[in-house]
Parts: C-alpha cells; sequence; structure tokens
C-alpha cells in the first residue's frame, strides 16, 4: 500500500486531508465539518439528524416555547400601520370599519350588504384625533393593553394557537355587535384584547397562578365592561369575552392524548357556530323594511 492510498479525506471535502471520524457514522470529517458532541464529534448532517429527533418542547398547552412574542409584535405593527392609513385617508375607517346594516333611507353599506370582511377588519382601525376626546388614546390603550396582556397569553399557548385566539375573539366581538346593535358603527381591537384577558384568567386558574391575584385581574376586566357601556362597545367587547374563554377552555382542558385535535376542532366548532349566527342574522336583515330590498 502506497503512502497516498494510505491518505484519508474528509467525505465533505474530498481534497482536504482528515483523520478524525464522525462517531454517530463513523465517516471522516475535517475541522469545518466537526461539530463537538457528548462523546468525540459529529459531522453537521449526523447534527442536523439528531436534531430532527429530539422532542421539542412545548407548553402546558402544547404549543411551541418560543421567547420572542412574534404574533404580538406583528399584530401590534398592523394595527399601528392601519391608524397611520386612517390619519392619511380618513374615509379607511368608514369604509372598513365594523358595521352591520345602515338605517332605512341611508346607502345600503355593511355585512347584511354583503361586506364581510368588516367582521374583522374594523378590529383593526381605533379612533383618530378628529373624532373627540378620546381620539389617540383609544390606540394606545388597546396596544399597551396588547402589548402586557399578549405576551403572556402568547408564550403559554404558542404562535399558532394564540393568533386562532386572537382572531376569533375579534370575530365573536364583532358577532355579538351584528347580533344586537348593527346599525352601530364599532372599531377597535378591543374585543380580541378582552378575548385576552378572558385567556389569561382561564391559564392562571389552570395554572395554579396567585387565586387573589388572578381573582381581581378579572373583576377589573368586568368592571371595564360595565364601563365601557357608557363610553364604547359593550358588545364588541362582552362577545370577545365569551369567544376568547370557550377558546381557551379547550385549549386548558383538552386531553393531552388528542390534545392538538380537540383543540383545533374546538376552535372549528365556535367559527361554524359564528358563521351560522352571522348568515342567520343578516338573512333577518334581509327582509327588514328599507333593507336590501325588503318590503318598504
Amino acid at each position: 500500500m502506497t503512502a497516498e492510498s494510505a491518505v484519508t479525506t474528509c467525505f465533505r471535502h474530498p481534497k482536504v486531508e482528515s483523520h478524525v471520524r464522525c462517531t454517530r457514522c463513523d465517516r471522516f470529517i475535517c475541522p469545518s465539518c466537526m461539530r463537538e458532541a457528548a462523546v468525540g464529534h459529529q459531522c453537521v448532517e449526523c447534527v442536523k439528524e439528531g436534531a430532527r429527533s429530539v422532542r421539542q418542547a412545548r407548553t402546558a398547552f402544547g404549543g411551541r416555547i418560543s421567547a420572542v412574542p412574534v404574533v404580538t409584535y406583528v399584530l401590534i405593527g398592523l394595527n399601528v400601520l392601519a391608524y397611520l392609513a386612517e390619519l392619511a385617508r380618513p374615509s379607511v375607517e368608514y369604509r372598513f370599519d365594523m358595521l352591520g346594516a345602515t338605517p332605512p333611507g341611508y346607502l345600503p353599506e355593511g355585512v347584511a350588504h354583503g361586506e364581510w370582511y368588516r367582521l374583522l377588519t374594523g378590529a383593526f382601525l381605533h379612533l383618530t384625533p378628529a373624532e373627540g376626546a378620546f381620539g389617540i388614546t383609544h390606540i394606545l390603550f388597546n396596544m399597551l393593553a396588547l402589548w402586557n396582556v399578549g405576551r403572556v397569553v402568547e408564550a403559554q399557548l404558542g404562535r399558532v394557537r394564540y393568533l386562532a385566539l386572537y382572531l376569533l375573539s375579534a370575530l365573536g366581538g364583532s358577532v355579538l355587535v351584528l347580533l344586537v346593535a348593527p346599525e352601530t358603527r364599532t372599531v377597535g381591537a378591543s374585543g380580541a384584547i378582552f378575548g385576552l384577558g378572558a385567556a389569561y384568567y382561564v391559564m392562571g386558574r389552570r395554572l395554579g397562578y396567585d387565586r387573589r391575584a388572578v381573582n381581581q385581574y378579572m373583576a377589573g376586566l368586568l368592571v371595564w365592561l360595565v364601563v365601557s357601556a357608557w363610553m364604547t362597545s359593550w358588545q364588541g367587547h362582552l362577545g370577545g369575552l365569551l369567544a376568547g374563554g370557550a377558546v381557551t377552555l379547550a385549549y386548558a382542558y383538552a386531553p393531552r392524548e388528542r390534545r392538538a385535535l380537540v383543540q383545533a376542532g374546538a376552535c372549528v366548532a365556535l367559527l361554524v357556530l359564528l358563521v351560522v349566527l352571522i348568515a342567520v342574522r343578516v338573512s333577518s336583515l334581509a327582509v327588514e323594511p328599507g333593507l336590501m330590498g325588503g318590503a318598504a
């Protein structure tokens, strides 16, 4: 055997001489391909394969653990962008706010006239300074609440479950507005944030947070719900609270064996219920005098 034939090279870099083997696949690897292992070194491929086979840590509710609340950041960003659009063009609010239907004699618009997108777009809009003293404080208070509560809820639920909770809460708030006060224009993320508040309460009870602190938090949320009856849309707040509470109960008490399936099923079931309520209410509005060609 010649000296040249005895030279061993890295399997990834054939021109680089190597005398170290991967402890997992036993192939020769050069220094640039070495990764330290518990014993010896492993190649890049074996390290990647090992990472795929390691079961990722999950939260108590089945979500993937993440240190960065990406969804909360994105939601805040979307709300701020929508607010800037409102400031630049005030007609944006009247085009995309939550409105069930207009009274007889007005330009037909709203969910009852096919504009179902308002059920969600209205949850990303807020009052502007031109609309009174509440003005800019509307979005400031909502975004502060979203920042404080959203980060905690997202960390426990994971990004996918958290986003589903937020959107279903926002939709739940809009649906109750449609059912109770269809001719009222509403804007704001409050319904979704009330849903997050309900989620925080349910999670606190499930995980054994300080019971007195959790109860005080919920009491404050209910007080604000009552106060909002004279200031903003209590229907949107209550609808978001109920939807968020229902979703989180499913998240928190789903059996571990089929947790993901039960949680997803609960979200789909709530979505179907909300869509049915919307369809029924739209049908009833369609036959009311002056709406969508109904009897005069």
